[in-house]
């Protein structure tokens, strides 16, 4: 950044002092030539045509340097035919009549005709009364004291842009270093998380990286809550396998005569259980994909046509928003409609109903069945793992757990009611709209 600004400041002042040294360098020398100009006008103003046709002035000039020899401001009057008039400061020297001075008449023109002398002149033709001659009047000065004017400008110049280009240079540094000073402590803030000193970054920071830090302490919240939910599941799962695998080792240890039907039915439960702790894990390696949008009615039919194969004899209807999409993976949403419709069919009395309802930032999907329901003394005991209200028929009572597990991962709920239209239980599932 340091760097880029003092190229870019480079750039600018540069060009702004080669403007700036063109524009005023035109004015001196504009000026210079109005001194001329001033001078040439007295000339002509003066001048007239003596009784054998020579030029004569009729009061002196005011500049005595047109008097000494060699003084750096001179005069000559040239006319065709005519001796050339010259002032007394060119002594022995002539000044040379070229093209550019009848071509440029009243404009100011560097001559070099006297090599030691670098001349600026300024030449104008006139036809005096009496004469029929065209006269070329002549000023002339020595360009040291313009140069001299351009070479002060010019030094002030550089050294007034270079002592700027280096004040801006020394500005952008100090900006770029006390600018990005609040990253810095950031940095410092992030080793010492790292060294275990601080959990957050709660050192006070500018507004401007303020909105960094709070989705830092976001993320860290988010990384935190991830990782107690990884020991949580971690310890559920090992909780759930504990008993399982203390019924086989007891049975092992005491060689029950029926230890192959225990290890068959232990570990069945086993991986029930496995499966339900990988759906949840599955879940919950996924939520963080805000990109994840699913359109529900084409994962709701999937769903239908896998379960009627299960239970043919169940009549499935659906209704609702067709183009409703949760923010949730189609992998898991199969799962979570799988999970209520089977159980709809299974332990309904043959007719299943789904609606899908837009509910402002969130969708509702109602299944509801005509079996004998679930008491409300239950409900909320239904949920927990392993429970089965009805032992006769075949489940490991994880279904509902895996859905609202799944939902609340998501951000959504699972909630248990009575169906008016058909009697039997309806399972309200609540999902962030997409």
């Amino acid at each position: 950044m340091i760097g880029i600004s003092a190229i870019w400041i480079g750039v600018l002042l540069l060009g702004g002092g080669l403007a700036l040294d063109r524009v005023l360098t035109s004015a001196i020398t504009r000026n210079f030539d109005d001194g001329l100009s001033y001078v040439l006008t007295a000339m002509i103003s003066s001048a007239e045509v003596g009784p054998e046709g020579e030029v004569l002035f009729n009061r002196p000039l005011a500049d005595q340097r047109f008097l000494e020899p060699a003084s750096g401001l001179y005069y000559q009057i040239s006319g065709e035919g005519h001796e050339d008039w010259r002032s007394r400061s060119l002594w022995d020297r002539a000044i040379q009549v070229t093209p550019d001075m009848r071509d440029r008449p009243g404009q100011g023109i560097d001559s070099h005709q006297f090599p030691e002398e670098p001349l600026r002149l300024m030449a104008r033709t006139v036809i005096l009364p009496g004469s029929d001659t065209r006269w070329i009047f002549i000023v002339a000065q020595a360009r040291e004291g313009l140069d001299a004017q351009i070479r002060s400008l010019r030094q002030t110049l550089v050294n007034s842009f270079l002592a700027l280009g280096v004040g801006l240079i020394l500005l952008a540094a100090l900006q770029v270093f006390f600018g990005l000073r609040p990253l810095r402590r950031i940095r410092r803030e992030i080793a010492r998380m790292r060294a275990g000193e601080k959990s957050r970054v709660t050192e006070p920071l500018p507004r401007e990286v303020q909105p960094l830090v709070e989705e830092l302490n976001a993320l860290l919240a988010h990384n935190e809550q991830q990782a107690e939910e990884a020991r949580r599941h971690a310890g559920n799962l090992a909780h759930a396998l504990k008993t399982p695998l203390t019924v086989v080792m007891n049975a092992a240890t005491a060689k029950a005569p029926d230890l192959s039907g225990i290890v068959i039915r232990e570990t069945g439960t086993m991986r029930r259980q496995i499966d339900h702790h990988l759906a949840r894990a599955r879940a919950l390696g996924r939520r963080g994909a805000a990109q994840s949008r699913t359109e529900v009615w084409p994962s709701l039919e999937a769903v239908e046509r896998a379960v009627e194969r299960l239970y043919p004899d169940v009549r499935i209807d659906r209704d609702g928003a067709h183009d409703a999409v949760v923010r949730v993976e189609r992998q898991d949403l199969d799962e979570l409609l799988g999970n209520l419709i089977e159980n709809a069919a299974k332990y309904g009395g043959g007719s299943v109903f789904v609606t899908v309802s837009p509910q402002g930032q969130s969708i509702d999907i109602l299944v509801e069945d005509d079996g004998a329901g679930i008491p409300e003394s239950e409900r909320e005991r239904i949920f927990d793992r392993g429970v089965r209200l009805d032992s006769g028929k075949p489940g490991t009572g994880l279904g509902l757990a895996i859905v609202r597990d799944v939902a609340e991962i998501y951000g959504g709920t699972v909630e248990l009611d009575e169906s008016e239209d058909l009697g039997g239980l309806l399972v309200r599932l609540r999902l962030p709209a997409g």
